[in-house]
């Protein structure tokens, strides 16, 4: 038995979520059907860095798998792009130590969020990226807010109620708000691990302050008040890229 590593792209907008839900079609559903297949059996589990939200796409997850099949890693990239729906891409395959964990084993990841600044919404874009109409809002107050959240803070406050995890303190290492050529706003986000919700959150009150709603001094208390219903709303999910995930050597 051997344990591959593979970093996968998937388009959210068609499923439910990454992780396997009763009657919904999710990406984890997809990746295990076409592996039962490949092994004559259904019990072949895949293990991702983390689940993402219905709607929410990724361009860098990473999954791992156990494996018995006398099968050569250079080929697993075409076998499974072959079989696997559209939406779903495998990027690369290799073969790790069995101590590999891709959800416990991660020591960052990267997030990227995207707004649409123009006048009219794309009919290609409208479930990639968040359309605001009319609204131009001002990127250097997002900046100056954005620097409140570096760091070590307990993210209490920039967390789903519904979050299960007691421990809610986080280090955000990277933080930046880039303007891009087609007239789009990117928000990209590094940390050592994210909360539920999280991401989307703080893009949601960095909005607020761009359009005047939220002073950028607001973050700050926000992160000290550690009180979900203090802050903003929750940004759409379809605006939002699961980018890069890190392991240690």
């Amino acid at each position: 038995m051997k344990r591959l590593k593979a970093v996968i792209m998937y388009d959210g907008y068609g499923f439910a979520g990454y992780q396997i839900q009763l009657n919904e079609r999710t990406v984890q559903l997809e990746l295990e059907r076409v592996l039962a297949k490949m092994h004559k059996r259904n019990n072949v589990k895949v293990v991702a860095s983390g689940r993402t939200d219905a709607g929410v796409h990724a361009t860098g997850q990473v999954i791992h798998f156990d494996t018995d099949l006398q099968f050569p890693v250079n080929r697993w990239v075409r076998a499974l792009n072959t079989q696997l729906p559209g939406d779903i891409r495998v990027i690369s395959v290799e073969e790790v130590s069995n101590e590999f964990h891709a959800r416990y084993g991660t020591i960052g990841k990267v997030y990227r969020y995207k707004w649409s600044l123009s006048d009219v919404e794309s009919p290609f874009k409208r479930n990639y990226v968040v359309h605001t109409p009319g609204v131009r809002p001002n990127i250097q107050r997002m900046r100056e807010a954005a620097q409140a959240f570096l760091g070590t803070h307990d993210f209490t406050s920039f967390c789903s109620a519904r979050t299960e995890v007691v421990d809610r303190v986080r280090t955000i290492k990277r933080l930046e708000l880039l303007e891009s050529d087609q007239d789009e706003l990117h928000m990209v986000i590094e940390g050592d691990g994210f909360l539920y919700n999280m991401v989307r959150i703080i893009a949601g009150n960095l909005w607020e302050v761009g359009i005047g709603k939220r002073e950028p001094a607001e973050m700050a208390s926000l992160l000290v008040a550690v009180n979900r219903k203090r802050a903003g709303k929750t940004a759409p999910a379809r605006g939002l890229y699961l980018e890069s995930v890190f392991y240690s050597e």
